[in-house]
């Protein structure tokens, strides 16, 4: 027993990692059906979904044969030593070393006692299948999470906004600062200013936004909240004065109410339409069939990419947040649209600090604070005016976006 188990335990481990494998591929395909049909790729999909069935395939074949091979081994040694017993026993019935009640009594106590052996050996399959999935789940259950409250994590008694960035350093490997994706960052948002944020792709504008709520902590360096540090602030109590519209607008299953609820579930009907207004979703979401009772298909499949962020920023707004964070989250959405979205979060926000991502430099020029990233770092900071003057990055980037016929004083 102690033996096919040793054997069959890997040999499961195996199986559930082929599995894994077959349902990533299945998920990937069905998640990117239109990109597979765009770029005409169906055959190699299916090609590699094959493949990683064939594997599972023998993978199975290979455990289904030696549990085959298990128990007719175990009943072959069973029954042979029930014939050992008679074998020798009879001879000593036969020299009267043993009466014949005697044998017969051995022959049923051997039988009781190796039955359970058989039963043991039956479940060999399930008890090492069990084992191999149990042992993928507890190295989830049993990974820590990088963020996590202090022991002396306290609650202020009030928060105002004011967002300061102290000699930050950030790097997803944890590794020095010359290799970081933020190096030395030193910005400070006051409670109630806008701060806008320009840079490359790669210059570390998402990751600086996300040290805010905590999605990762700072390498080196902190992160304050009026002044305290946000690792010293319970999760529960921080992210909750945060909202924010990420630059992968994510919905979930449910009505379109649902969604715009999420972070507040109690939220009254007004309120609800008061933020999907501010996002300039009202009158998108009253043109659909069922209303704010639309349904949401899967991840918003029924929707357009700027009808997602829309609603995504009503999400975000209606909790009312100290703090808000928009990370390209109009980057689908035509300018005027934009630029009323930006004209209604003036109004919303107005007392509140507001950090927003932008690709469009026109949706950003009346910021009460621009600063532009290069390699993680800040290259600049100031007004459009002051930017204008004293930049070469951010004037390389205004006349990209607006032409060099076009005013350069805002």
């Amino acid at each position: 027993v102690w033996l096919f188990a040793s054997r069959a335990q890997p040999l499961f481990r195996a199986v559930q990692e082929k599995l894994d494998r077959l349902n990533q591929i299945l998920q990937e395909n069905l998640a990117g059906v239109r990109v597979v049909k765009a770029f005409v790729r169906t055959d190699h999909e299916k090609a590699r979904f094959d493949q990683a069935n064939r594997e599972l395939a023998g993978r199975t074949i290979s455990v289904m044969r030696l549990l085959a091979f298990l128990l007719p081994t175990m009943t072959l040694i069973v029954n042979l030593g029930i014939a050992g017993v008679i074998w020798f026993g009879g001879n000593l019935v036969i020299g009267g070393d043993l009466t014949l009640g005697q044998l017969v009594a051995s022959i049923n106590y051997l039988s009781y006692s190796l039955f359970p052996m058989l039963m043991l050996g039956m479940m060999i399959g399930p008890l090492s299948a069990a084992d191999a999935s149990a042992g993928r789940i507890w190295e989830v259950l049993d990974t820590t999470a990088d963020v996590e409250d202090r022991p002396q994590a306290q609650a202020p008694p009030s928060i105002r906004g004011r967002v300061a960035f102290e000699d930050v350093c950030f790097s997803y490997d944890g590794v020095d600062c010359p290799e970081a994706v933020l190096d030395h960052v030193n910005l400070v948002a006051e409670p109630g200013e806008e701060v806008a944020i320009l840079g490359a792709t790669g210059s570390g504008k998402s990751s600086l936004i996300h040290l805010i709520p905590r999605f990762y902590d700072a390498t080196e360096g902190r992160v304050t909240l009026d002044g305290v540090d946000v690792r010293d602030i319970p999760l529960d109590v921080l992210r909750p004065q945060i909202g924010i519209a990420l630059q992968d607008t994510v919905l979930f299953s449910g009505t379109i109410r649902d969604n715009i609820r999420y972070g507040r579930p109690d939220a009254p009907e007004e309120e609800v339409i008061t933020a999907a207004r501010a996002a300039q979703a009202h009158e998108f979401i009253m043109a659909l069939p069922d209303g704010y009772d639309t349904p949401v298909g899967q991840r918003g499949v029924n929707l357009s990419g700027g009808q997602r962020q829309r609603i995504a920023i009503a999400r975000a707004l209606l909790v009312r947040p100290q703090i808000l964070i928009l990370d390209d989250s109009t980057s689908a959405v035509d300018v005027e649209t934009e630029a009323k979205i930006e004209e209604a979060l003036d109004e919303l926000m107005d007392g509140r600090t507001s950090f927003i991502i932008a690709q469009r430099i026109s949706t950003v020029l009346n910021a009460d604070k621009i600063v532009v990233l290069d390699r993680g770092q800040i290259a600049a900071c100031g007004t459009h005016s002051e930017l204008m003057a004293s930049s070469p990055i951010y004037q390389e980037i205004y006349d990209s976006q607006l032409g060099n016929g076009a005013s350069r004083n805002g």
